[in-house]
């Protein structure tokens, strides 16, 4: 009888904690059989994110928390680098041991060489059990074009979009000085060479340069001269046609190279940039936005051109502004590569299948999804005949479209685009016409077997070519051949054999032939 008591007490006791708790144990079961993970546990996410927070972000993260804790039985923090040092802080995240339970991943934050490194956790076998819808909303294309060494360690986006190069320039200004329609760089170089001289104060093209960087603006132009150049500037002076990927050859110091740096040279001597763009720190979208650049070039594809539209008709609605993407002179664009937007649970995390649950949640359920892209509905923005549209303006609202970076959750199904994405569409669908897949942009290469003479090969990129290509340089030929000269003291050469062995691996991997 004794025994029988303690037994009674002890269950009221359990009980009574239970309720006291707000989970009872039949509903904590409940909750494990219909995921078929155990989230018995209240567990706290820790989602990383690059950029910087938006500033509502504590009022859309606490609605966040109450889908979560129904469903999940967690809740989650989201973090940002900012776009301040970023690289040097996502790689401390990775590498310092800090739990972090979700993680922002692209081609351009260097997932492959993460992912060989064992920074992220191998989500092959947990996807199908821990996020079963979104295992199957990723296309096989999806999955096939994340994996490292057969394996998988993020989760690709699936909204089909194009970040290809192009320019954008004022169309007003053309049709001002009744200059033809520009469809070539001839074209481009007449409206600047007019532009400039009827428009005083006003740059042709400009350029922020970092650290060791050279010229990405002559690097886009190098692309628009040659098909074979659709990844933009070698890699370490290496190109491969797209229809023979797998025959490398090299664009530095060949005839093509020497055309290019002496086309640069004339462009210089026009005056169509400052002497002094090595060292410029000026904005180039202030530049353009306030009217003191004709034409802008570096990263901007159609989604930056959407979101320039919406700037300058704001301040200058009796602007027009055209964009000339890359495509249309060389015939070749590619949709984004499955690495360009995704998220990984990173090896240092405690909850990995709640943590791929949860971002289940953030892509395939409508109440997260919308909530994280555009904000609460009524405060921060509305649906207006299909359309997105922010309450207030940039000054009053908190939280703008996609102003968390959710770049890596969008879902097609539910996606809400401002009147102005329109022409970003329009172009969309022109690129659909010739677009092939991106080979490229999956590869990484893993530079520490040639660490030493990629660090000299940067410096000597840094003082020689950049020059160059700025259109600096008196005697084109000649500066060439210095170039080359102090690359193959660096060590191009072993690069160059290390990374076309490591290249061609990828392609037997991938099955590229």
């Amino acid at each position: 009888m004794k025994r029988t008591l303690l037994t009674l007490v002890a269950l009221c006791l359990a009980a009574a904690i239970s309720f006291a708790g707000g989970t009872t144990q039949s509903q904590t079961a409940k909750r494990t059989t219909a995921t078929g993970l155990d989230i018995s546990q209240p567990v706290e996410l820790q989602f990383w994110m690059l950029g910087d927070a938006p500033k509502d972000l504590p009022a859309i993260e606490a609605e966040v928390n109450k889908l979560a804790m129904a469903d999940l039985n967690c809740t989650v923090k989201y973090n940002y680098t900012t776009w301040t040092d970023w690289s040097q802080k996502y790689q401390l995240l990775l590498t310092s041991g800090q739990p972090i339970d979700l993680i922002f991943t692209a081609e351009w934050t260097d997932y492959q060489r993460y992912a060989k490194a064992g920074a992220y956790k191998d989500i092959t076998a947990l996807m199908p059990v821990a996020a079963p819808v979104l295992n199957k909303f990723v296309d096989k294309s999806g999955w096939d074009g994340v994996k490292v060494g057969g394996k998988i360690y993020t989760v690709p986006a699936m909204y089909k979009e194009y970040v290809y190069d192009g320019f954008e320039y004022r169309e007003d200004l053309r049709k001002k000085y009744k200059l033809p329609e520009i469809n070539s760089l001839a074209t481009m170089e007449q409206y600047l060479e007019t532009v400039l001289k009827n428009e005083p104060g006003m740059v042709g093209i400009a350029e922020t340069l970092a650290a060791n960087q050279f010229s990405a603006v002559m690097s886009l132009t190098a692309e628009m001269l040659h098909p074979w150049l659709d990844r933009g500037m070698p890699q370490y002076g290496l190109a491969a046609d797209n229809a023979k990927p797998r025959e490398m050859f090299p664009y530095w110091g060949s005839a093509e190279h020497l055309a290019d740096l002496q086309l640069f040279k004339r462009w210089a001597d026009k005056g169509f940039w400052s002497r002094s763009i090595l060292s410029s720190t000026e904005d180039i979208a202030t530049m353009f936005q306030t009217g003191k650049l004709a034409l802008k070039m570096a990263g901007i594809n159609p989604n930056k051109f959407a979101t320039d539209l919406v700037a300058i008709k704001a301040t200058h609605p009796e602007w027009e502004i055209g964009y000339y993407p890359f495509s249309r002179t060389t015939g070749v664009v590619h949709p984004v590569h499955p690495t360009h937007n995704g998220y990984a649970v990173p090896a240092a995390s405690k909850n990995p299948e709640r943590a791929l649950a949860f971002f289940e949640k953030m892509v395939t359920d409508k109440r997260y999804n919308l909530l994280t892209q555009y904000g609460i509905e009524g405060k921060n923005y509305v649906a207006d005949n299909g359309y997105y549209k922010m309450v207030g303006d940039s000054n009053t609202n908190g939280f703008g479209r996609e102003s968390m970076n959710g770049w890596a959750w969008r879902n097609p199904e539910y996606m809400l685009f401002a009147p102005s994405y329109d022409a970003v569409k329009k172009l969309f669908a022109e690129f659909d016409k010739v677009a092939t897949p991106d080979l490229y942009n999956g590869f990484a290469v893993d530079y520490l077997p040639f660490q030493t003479e990629k660090t000299a090969l940067d410096s000597v990129t840094a003082q020689y070519l950049a020059p160059l290509q700025a259109g600096l340089v008196p005697d084109v030929e000649a500066g060439m051949a210095k170039f080359m000269a102090e690359a193959k003291k660096a060590g191009l050469e072993k690069i160059q054999a290390e990374y076309n062995k490591q290249w061609l691996a990828y392609c037997d991997d991938m099955g590229i032939k």
